[in-house]
């Protein structure tokens, strides 16, 4: 249990002299038991919140669904913020019902709100039912309450690494592992699919599992790295050099680092002449655990247009962000290179189709609508990076071709291209009108124009404060629940529509505290997290490494986010079954923790993959707030751009000739007063909260 006492707060228990010496005997506080038992009918953020944050506790009566046999009808009419440790009731207030009292249709509950927003105060806490006695689970609150949990979710990715040992002090006992799929015929000697004698071998090695398999897909990597390279340029701050990876301590941003890792077997996989092979994958479904002991064959599947396409923008995005950290300037010319000579090879060869002959698992290839997107994508990259007109002129030529363009309309599924188009008008020389139809329409369809955006949240459609439509909610939900978040948080990057930036700021918040337990099934949604301050967390999810009767079932890996609920979902009919949950149950309730394999098929429910984890990531990472976190006498701020982080101030805090540029978000605290004068500048998109709230 963690401990959050400071010195201020020990007791002094005696204080003796013995042989002239002074023996000062010190204790801490006997912590009182919380009152009550825990409920997860009250539902919170396992993790906690920041002190600014919205805070909205949900309360939940099962009607329809597995949990309806176990009901909670009566509420008492006012709940409590209880401090954990001593009881003390720090906030107490009316609860109130959702949409007056109606049962919500995807959860099949009726539900409650406790809105808590203004407990500012730092330290751990629960939610108290004075009535009923029952008690949330445990969270906290404090500014940095996601970064112990968020490098735990980005460790994922090194769990992920294929070709390289996983070992301590890096790897967490029991998840160690040798080296995998360096045995024959493996990466290290990756033959062509279709022809797989040593004439086609090529090193193949490294990159990451794409997900609870251990193949590796060039196309299923382009939302993913868009995601996370987009969350480093977005927040820099919050990627520090310590998250227990074996490059920690080098120097450099550990996610990048770690993105490195997949950007280097990108590499490998691209061609001489500038094409990129499709897959690194064995032949069948066959998979062993732990990862070491997979011997299967793998074979790789030939170039294609679309690979290259994928490899193009995706270097070039890498490369702008490589070249802004010292001492990667060279890596960064490397991968302009690669960009450039894969841009060339797809121009020159605009429709070679990868045929997924010889392989049974996944075909990564594309239609020709997503072949165009991507290269519009990668025109936007290659401009900004190249400054090269002919790029901008692709670009201005073809960016109508994109379906938000077309329909007006922005939804999670093409998430990666609203990135392309939106990168395109920060660039220095972008056409104006260009920028502004790309601005004008992606801000009216969230803003607006598709009630399923910012209409939803402020219209209060979902009870569980996060929602994403029916059609919306397939297999893989939980990466586009978070695509949904990063739809808002992109209006305050890119400065649109500041009137709401509060309020994106607030619908991209709720995904995420929907994603740690405010939800109908009341999970953290990821794997295994009680030691890391989620108490409910994914207790298994597919994956073969952590496979069904295994010695990790039961016992995954810490911080991976499991596909989410799936109301499409059902076994293959050679089962013979019906598995309830996650059958026949409400939308947001269509969700087992469960590892089976074939003929229940738990993959289509529970299977994690690197691109849910990215787009997770990236919306978690907004929430990361940089310090300094010590409080000065006194504080003043001069001729400064103020990147994201807390200032803090025992006493005055000045402000002054300073600049708070779009996509950032600033916090300024002080026990006194805050002084901000004239030439304290706050740009459209930013976001900045000025509190007296002392140093806690």
């Amino acid at each position: 249990m963690r401990s959050f006492y400071s010195l201020r707060r020990l007791t002094l228990l005696t204080l003796k002299v013995l042989t002239g010496l002074f023996l000062l005997m010190l204790t801490l506080p006997i912590e009182a038991q919380p009152l009550g038992t825990t409920d997860n009918h009250i539902k919170v953020d396992q993790f906690g919140y920041r002190p600014l944050a919205q805070k909205i506790a949900i309360i939940s009566h099962p009607l329809t669904g597995y949990n309806n046999n176990q009901p909670f009808p009566s509420p008492s009419p006012n709940y409590e913020v209880r401090r954990w440790g001593d009881n003390t009731v720090v906030f107490s207030g009316a609860i109130a019902a959702w949409n007056g009292g109606a049962t919500h249709g995807q959860s099949g509950d009726k539900v409650w709100w406790f809105d808590f927003t203004s407990v500012v105060e730092s330290g751990a806490f629960y939610i108290y039912d004075p009535v009923n006695q029952k008690r949330s689970y445990r969270f906290e609150i404090n500014h940095k309450v996601y970064d112990e949990m968020l490098k735990q979710v980005v460790r994922t990715y090194y769990y992920q690494r294929c070709g390289q040992g996983k070992n301590t002090p890096f790897a967490e006992s029991p998840w160690t592992d040798a080296t995998c799929h360096q045995h024959a015929q493996q990466d290290t000697d990756c033959r062509l699919v279709s022809n797989p004698v040593p004439a086609t071998s090529k090193n193949l090695s490294g990159g990451w599992h794409d997900a609870g398999d251990y193949n590796k897909y060039t196309n299923f990597t382009f939302s993913t790295l868009t995601d996370l390279l987009l969350a480093y340029a977005e927040n820099p701050s919050a990627w520090t050099d310590d998250f227990g990876l074996p490059e920690s301590g080098n120097g450099k941003p550990d996610l990048l680092d770690e993105v490195k890792y997949e950007l280097d077997w990108l590499r490998r996989m691209q061609n001489a002449n500038g094409s990129v092979l499709s897959k690194v994958s064995v032949t069948d479904f066959s998979a062993s655990t732990p990862p070491s002991n997979d011997l299967g064959y793998r074979r790789y599947g030939a170039e294609s247009t679309s690979s290259t396409l994928t490899g193009a923008a995706l270097f070039a995005l890498a490369a702008l962000q490589y070249q802004t950290v010292p001492g990667w300037s060279a890596y960064a010319d490397t991968l302009e290179i690669a960009a450039i000579a894969a841009w060339d090879w797809a121009v020159a060869n605009p429709s070679v189709i990868f045929s997924n002959a010889g392989f049974s698992s996944a075909n990564p290839e594309v239609g020709s609508y997503d072949r165009t997107a991507r290269k519009i994508c990668a025109a936007a990259y290659l401009f900004a990076l190249t400054g090269n007109s002919a790029y901008k002129t692709f670009f201005d030529n073809n960016y109508t071709e994109m379906h938000m363009m077309q329909w007006s309309y922005v939804y999670p599924f093409e998430d990666p291209y609203h990135d392309g188009l939106l990168y395109y008008g920060q660039i220095p020389g972008a056409t104006t009108s260009v920028k502004n139809a790309i601005r004008n329409t992606y801000t009216a369809s969230v803003q607006t124009n598709n009630a399923d955006n910012l209409p939803a949240f402020l219209n209060q459609t979902d009870a569980y404060r996060a929602y994403l439509s029916d059609q919306n909610t397939t297999w893989g939900s939980n990466q586009f629940r978070s695509t949904q978040a990063n739809i808002f948080y992109r209006m305050n990057v890119y400065g649109l529509n500041t009137a709401n930036a509060t309020n994106y700021a607030r619908a991209g918040e709720s995904v995420v505290h929907w994603m740690h337990g405010t939800n109908p099934t009341a999970y953290c949604f990821l794997s295994n997290m009680a030691a890391h301050g989620a108490e409910f967390s994914v207790p298994e999810f597919y994956h073969s490494w952590f496979a069904d009767g295994s010695v990790f079932d039961q016992n995954p890996a810490p911080g991976f986010l499991p596909g989410g609920v799936n109301p499409s979902y059902a076994p293959d009919p050679a089962c013979g079954c019906t598995i309830t949950p996650p059958q026949n149950q409400p939308v947001q309730k269509s969700y087992k923790a469960f590892n089976t394999g074939w003929p229940q098929n738990s993959w289509e429910v529970s299977e994690n993959a690197i691109y849910s984890q990215a787009a997770y990531l990236r919306a978690l990472s907004k929430n990361i707030v940089a310090g300094p976190y010590n409080c000065f006498p006194n504080l003043t701020l001069n001729n400064l751009e103020l990147a994201s982080g807390l200032f803090k101030s025992q006493g005055d805090l000045v402000a002054g000739s300073c600049n708070v540029p779009g996509g950032k978000m600033v916090v300024l605290e002080s026990d006194t007063g805050i002084l901000l004068n004239a030439n304290f500048e706050v740009q459209a998109g930013a976001v900045m909260e000025a509190v007296i709230s002392g140093c806690n």
